[in-house]
């Protein structure tokens, strides 16, 4: 698919928020039939452009209740080898590439403060990381 109209767009927008809304209830909030989101969804997976469906758990019941984001600054040419490192950390749940002065965004998830302090020695530790910035997220204000 090469452009998303307004209708895509706003299906999406709702997909966001309960990616478990029943194509009735998505018809009736766009306005269109049913077998207008059906084929409009069919399209957006069959496109690549939707890649799959998600759970979000709430942040009290989630045991990976230690959440941050940490800024890492890679030497030289040596950003493929960290990628594929950090790759088998299972406490990185996303790995960025950026520009400006970082070079990588890792989302990482740990149960525990104690966890958490080992994870970033591990982090730290791993050959052509030169510095790092972690920020801790306290709330999602954004759900």
């Amino acid at each position: 698919m090469s452009t998303l109209d307004d209708l895509d767009r706003r299906l999406l927008a709702l997909l966001r928020v309960n990616s478990r809304e029943s194509v009735a209830s998505l018809a009736r909030e766009l306005e269109v039939t049913r077998s207008t989101v059906t084929a409009r969804l069919d399209r957006l997976v069959h496109s690549g452009t939707v890649v799959g469906f998600s759970v979000r758990v709430r942040e009290d019941r989630d045991p990976s209740s230690i959440r941050a984001i940490a800024l890492l600054e890679v030497e030289g040419r040596s950003t493929d080898a960290v990628i594929r490192k950090l790759r088998g950390f299972s406490e990185v749940h996303a790995l960025h590439t950026t520009n400006g002065g970082w070079d990588l965004v890792a989302e990482l998830r740990t149960d525990s403060l104690g966890n958490f302090d080992r994870l970033l020695g591990r982090i730290r530790s791993v050959e052509g990381i030169v510095n790092s910035e972690t920020s801790l997220l306290l709330s999602s204000v954004l759900v």
